[in-house]
């Protein structure tokens, strides 16, 4: 274990470049041989729309690294951090690290823009993709960048995680955007049996129907305990009924033109069916 928090501290910016691309390399290439949906789209055209999004909060993440590595820092000196309260063998320390980290790094944050109407106008932008495959975990508008980086920071100094376990929960969290994403289908039962602590394809594809419940449910990011413990978990029965996009933003030019998606959380509300914020 603890050669494998070394890698991480030291791990480079290329090798995690190299580690998301080829991510969603073999995600693209498997989504056309085990596909959940058949999709009648243009995969170059979507993966475009997404990509570009991501592109453009690069910005905003080279800033976030420096507020987590000050976070890190500011441990590492003070001795902060829930984990830092007790002496605990190291594969617990990596595993409290990583479910904590998760839980106010991701599942918070996700809940909180799911409940407060100006921060859910800039997650909307997620729930646009009528076609849920690999790219879409990239399909983030800036601005929601910029508030799961703060909580991201958060949770580094909660916990008091160090560098190299901080790296490591980036490292699986972008690998479950990834899978959990992705166009492929899943064998029921062990998809089932996975998703009682683990976040899989089929438990967050019920989070991208158009409709609620089901839109406001299933909010983990890695662990899927979270949602168990507070009660947000919706399962469908079958797949087949899964829609996606968000009902209130259906037409082409609204969920498929990057300049509307980045203008959305500006654009005046609309309440979903089931009255969500009325």
């Amino acid at each position: 274990m603890q050669e494998i928090l070394q890698f991480f501290t030291n791990i480079s910016d290329e090798f995690r470049l190299i580690f998301l691309v080829s991510g969603l390399v073999f995600f693209f290439f498997l989504e056309m041989v085990i596909p959940l949906f058949k999709m009648n789209y243009s995969k170059g055209k979507h993966a475009l729309i997404n990509i570009t999004l991501t592109i453009i909060t690069l910005i905003v993440n080279l800033l976030g690294a420096v507020l987590i590595l000050s976070a890190v820092k500011y441990n590492e000196t003070n001795g902060t951090g829930l984990l830092n309260l007790a002496e605990m063998p190291l594969w617990l320390y990596v595993i409290m690290g990583l479910i904590l980290m998760d839980l106010i790094g991701a599942w918070l944050i996700h809940w909180i823009e799911h409940k407060i109407k100006w921060l859910w106008k800039f997650h909307l932008i997620h729930h646009t993709d009528p076609n849920v495959d690999v790219t879409s975990g990239l399909r983030h508008h800036p601005g929601e960048n910029i508030f799961r980086l703060l909580f991201t920071t958060l949770a580094v100094f909660v916990t008091g995680a160090s560098f190299g376990l901080v790296m490591m929960y980036q490292t699986i969290s972008a690998f479950f955007a990834h899978l959990t994403h992705a166009n492929i289908k899943m064998p029921h039962m062990l998809d089932k049996v996975l998703s009682y602590i683990f976040v899989t394809p089929h438990f967050h594809k019920i989070h991208h129907h158009y409709i609620q419940p089901h839109t406001d449910s299933n909010y983990g990011n890695i662990f899927s305990i979270w949602d168990h413990v507070f009660k947000t978990v919706t399962r469908v029965k079958n797949m087949d009924d899964i829609f996606y996009g968000i009902d209130t933003h259906m037409k082409l030019e609204e969920h498929s033109s990057i300049k509307n998606l980045l203008m959305i959380p500006f654009q005046n509300y609309r309440p979903p069916v089931g009255s969500k914020f009325n």
